[in-house]
């Protein structure tokens, strides 16, 4: 069934109206008429199957014939920094983000990045990020559209990252490099971390669950570009409170280090 997503003030009683483009799409490109069912999300988590009731030049009438709440969305939130990678690969890491159940992805420039975009072409770059997102949450049936935040430093990704998160002192049997001494922050239950290649790690897999076995409410996380990031970097991001993570025995590139972050936790708190 065909799926969009609206915002509150284009629900009316039982009522829906498409409005722009994606009342066009629904009337000239789906060539839908009256009577077809479509599902509508409102992008707080709540789903309704509609009837087609009439058109307009651009616009589409909906009768809402059920309402539910939405049941595809993980139960936690993940907010993905990530380092601007060149070319395209950010189209690919957003769509399969989103794919993947990220609930918002912020991306930043950091020491090592090669893309190093205006605030022109900043602001398209994230306009078609934007675009991407909500392509692929309708496509693979998520109840909210992620949000694609604006373009910002390194250091703002850590501050924004480490408030109100806990942060993991070590976990016995690790290596316990200088990465593993990350401070715990005051604050609720959300898990903050940044992913690193180098030695002193801490494995992904034994920091995904609290102390009495349940999952964290959110993780956020901050993956490098190409060049991964600088040892100051690292000290920067353990220094404001976030744990330094390893990904295993492999070197990832940029653009499969997210996507597996977030298929880790899907199995952690989803599928077990």
């Amino acid at each position: 069934m065909q799926r969009l997503f609206v915002t509150a003030d284009s629900i009316a009683g039982d009522s829906i109206l498409i409005e722009g483009s994606d009342a066009i799409h629904i009337s000239r490109s789906l060539r839908m008429a009256a009577g077809d069912r479509i599902t509508v999300c409102d992008m707080q988590k709540h789903e309704y199957v509609c009837e087609i009731s009439g058109f307009t030049k651009d616009t589409v009438s909906l009768t809402i014939i059920e309402r539910r709440d939405n049941d595809t969305e993980p139960p936690f939130r993940a907010v993905l920094y990530q380092a601007l990678p060149k070319g395209d690969k950010l189209d690919m890491i957003v769509q399969k983000a989103v794919e993947l159940g990220v609930t918002e992805i912020v991306p930043f420039i950091s020491e090592r990045c090669i893309s190093r975009p205006d605030r022109k072409s900043a602001a398209g770059k994230i306009e078609r990020m934007r675009r991407i997102a909500r392509e692929a949450a309708m496509q693979c049936g998520r109840g909210i559209i992620p949000e694609i935040s604006p373009v910002i430093s390194f250091s703002e990704a850590v501050r924004d990252a480490s408030a109100g998160a806990a942060g993991v002192a070590g976990v016995a049997g690790v290596n316990n490099g200088d990465c593993a001494d990350a401070n715990a922050n005051a604050g609720g239950n959300v898990f903050s971390f940044i992913c690193y290649e180098g030695d002193g790690t801490l494995p992904l897999g034994r920091l995904l669950r609290t102390e009495d076995g349940k999952h964290y409410d959110e993780y956020r996380f901050l993956i490098g570009a190409e060049g991964g990031f600088s040892l100051s970097e690292v000290e920067e991001a353990v220094n404001n409170g976030l744990t330094c993570v390893g990904l295993g025995p492999r070197i990832l590139r940029c653009e499969t280090a997210s996507l597996y972050v977030l298929s880790a936790l899907s199995y952690e708190c989803e599928l077990r």
